[in-house]
């Protein structure tokens, strides 16, 4: 090693024994605490973003009955899940600066709102007494309105996490969080097509997704009550004082390693877009019910939210981020491209539930990791700004894939094996949109595989310090807490 390198090492080893020093001396006088309402606060979150993605996926596993029932084309009933998508794009931005700069709290109880008037406003569309050309803008407008909620949640569990949470707890908050997105995506799944096979009517599938918007909105708007913990919950909150938003958007779109997870774990949220919303609609033609393609959806989510426990407790303890991302985004490349093959046979069900199980055990279990990942190699940027431009990546390559493979889906003259229940409307030939799918998948995997490295920024800062981190429940810290909310 020359000299000058030498000098620069002792220089960085002075300046990272400086800061440590300097933290001893604060952390000897103030412990850091945890409080057991953290554990409310994630309840939650928790039932907010279930109830929410339970919104989000109503319709879609009973697409074609939706499409009866309102009495609109089955493109029509795809926009009812896409006006997410559009949404997110266009309020994204909006919305991570309010959890940036507003605070947790806000934006929980505005989501929470925002989520049980749309729930409400869907079953008003349904009623008998309201007009026949008034029911599809109706239900599309609380649609709407429970899309403007989704960035206000899906963006949080980062920002939970940190606030509240130690760094030991911090991925299986996250973890948990965001996976009950996914278990709304389940519910959703399941339910959609038992209600609509008991009841025949969408009246009673939308008063029952109603329940529980209105329980999370009365939870947070009565039970949250602190912007931020009294005290902080680790030295990545002390040592941290967030970028202003613009500066914050600015060095995101400067950090190469981020860009790249933007791009390319975008890519994969944008295909689990499409494989949740058109699953029903590819499985029919090939003589697949509803209820079987419900119970794949489900057994995806199902094993993706078992993965995703394994993966928070492994990476909390192991803080190997970038390996689980990029071995589990490879794994769900190999899985996307087996789905593409067997969703065009027919009487294959045990095949195609067992790749559903492998897509989602390695595809959803791994997007908390991915979000945490985006927060490590972007800090001290804020975590709701960091989670929300991956998010608003996606959600774009969403809404441009879902055109994209229904362009490419063209009419079958003949398919004896549909059993669609929209009638020859539905009967589409989705072999060459499912393997442009596998296609995206793999070349956003190969593109992040290769060229994504970067460095833990936040656990480095935080190996600058000394935590003492004890539970409890008293108040204090109030210098800290007021610092966050200015």
């Amino acid at each position: 090693m020359d000299d000058g390198s030498a000098d620069t090492e002792a220089l960085v080893r002075s300046s990272s024994e400086d800061v440590r020093s300097h933290l001893d001396s604060r952390n000897t006088a103030s412990k850091f605490k945890v409080y057991k309402r953290r554990w409310f606060i994630l309840f939650v979150l928790c039932l907010l973003n279930c109830s929410n993605a339970m919104s989000w996926l109503t319709f879609a596993p009973v697409a074609d009955q939706t499409a009866q029932y309102l009495q609109v084309s089955l493109n029509l009933v795809n926009w009812l899940s896409l006006v997410y998508v559009v949404v997110a794009i266009f309020f994204s931005l909006i919305t991570t600066w309010v959890l940036d700069t507003l605070g947790l709290r806000f934006s929980l109880i505005m989501g929470s709102w925002l989520n049980m008037l749309g729930a409400i406003l869907r079953v008003i569309g349904v009623l008998n007494c309201i007009p026949e050309w008034a029911i599809f803008p109706m239900v599309m407008g609380g649609q709407t309105l429970c899309a403007l909620a989704q960035p206000l949640v899906i963006f949080a569990p980062t920002k939970l996490a940190a606030i509240w949470f130690p760094d030991h707890q911090r991925a299986t908050a996250n973890m948990m969080a965001s996976m009950a997105n996914t278990v709304g995506l389940l519910l959703a799944n399941i339910f959609s097509p038992m209600i609509i096979s008991y009841t025949s009517t969408l009246f009673m599938l939308l008063l029952i997704y109603a329940i529980p918007a209105i329980a999370a909105c009365f939870l947070a708007t009565v039970g949250i009550c602190e912007r931020v913990p009294p005290t902080p919950p680790s030295a990545s909150m002390v040592t941290s004082s967030s970028e202003p938003f613009l500066h914050g958007v600015k060095l995101l779109l400067t950090n190469k390693a981020y860009m790249v997870l933007l791009v390319c774990f975008g890519s994969g949220i944008g295909v689990f877009t499409c494989f949740s919303t058109l699953l029903e609609q590819i499985l029919c033609v090939k003589g697949y019910s509803n209820d079987f393609a419900g119970l794949c959806g489900a057994v995806a989510i199902v094993f993706g939210v078992v993965g995703a426990f394994l993966l928070g407790l492994y990476v909390d303890k192991t803080k190997r981020f970038t390996e689980v991302t990029k071995i589990n985004m490879c794994l769900t490349s190999l899985g996307c491209s087996v789905f593409a093959v067997v969703s065009q046979l027919s009487e294959q069900k045990v095949i195609i539930g067992a790749v559903c199980a492998w897509f989602g055990f390695f595809g959803y279990s791994v997007y908390p990791i991915a979000m945490e990942l985006g927060v490590e190699c972007s800090y001290p940027v804020g975590e709701a700004t960091s989670s929300g431009l991956i998010f608003v990546s996606g959600q774009i390559q969403a809404a441009l894939y879902l055109l994209l493979l229904q362009a490419l889906a063209k009419p079958m003259v003949d398919s004896p094996l549909s059993v669609c229940a929209a009638g020859a409307d539905a009967n589409l030939s989705w072999t060459v949109p499912v393997l442009v799918m596998a296609g995206l998948c793999t070349l956003g995997t190969c593109c992040f595989v290769g060229f994504f490295h970067t460095d833990y920024r936040r656990l480095r800062a935080e190996a600058t310090a000394s935590p003492n981190t004890e539970t409890d429940q008293s108040t204090g810290g109030d210098t800290w807490a007021n610092s966050i909310d200015a």
